[in-house]
């Protein structure tokens, strides 16, 4: 798998995490306790750092960076959907960012929010605890976010990371 220092910055990943030979990390880019960073995902930490807590999914074609001013952290027990994309902004514990969304500079996505699929959080905004972010620019829909569906989203992602760190093989 590519893990790259630039300079002096180099990727610190604990040993029970997953990170499959196709994604790509640079730089300053820290990876907790069983979390899994899928393929095509790529983390790059070269103007600030990447902080993934314990036992948070980075799935397919994700893209996260950083900027000098603001890190990117995502929290222990998230789940960050296929192709998101998520700079300078902080997703809190146990939150969900679905499918195909944009996170951007300053954005706070507070404890058990969910980020709905293809929003786009634009600069300073913040979304409450336990609310859902919808649309472009995203707004807050009336309602709550369902805990259990990011709970099994995170139960999913464990049960996947341990069957691909004990059965992937490259066959060609």
């Amino acid at each position: 798998m590519p893990i790259y220092a630039l300079g002096d910055l180099e990727p610190t990943i604990h040993p029970d995490a997953f990170v499959h030979p196709d994604a790509v990390i640079i730089g300053d880019v820290r990876i907790g306790a069983n979390s899994s960073i899928w393929p095509g995902a790529v983390l790059r930490g070269d103007d600030g750092y990447i902080s993934i807590g314990e036992r948070t999914s980075i799935q397919d074609n994700c893209v996260l960076h950083t900027t000098p001013l603001w890190p990117t952290i995502v929290g222990d027990d998230c789940v960050v959907g296929h192709i998101v994309h998520l700079e300078g902004c902080t997703i809190e514990r146990g939150c969900l960012v679905g499918n195909g969304s944009i996170v951007l500079h300053r954005v706070i996505v507070r404890t058990g929010a969910i980020v709905a699929a293809n929003a786009v959080v634009l600069s300073d905004a913040e979304v409450p605890s336990g609310a859902i972010a919808v649309g472009i620019p995203a707004t807050i829909k009336a309602g709550r976010a369902r805990q259990e569906d990011i709970d099994n989203g995170v139960a999913s992602y464990l049960h996947r990371t341990a069957r691909y760190q004990r059965e992937l093989r490259r066959i060609d």
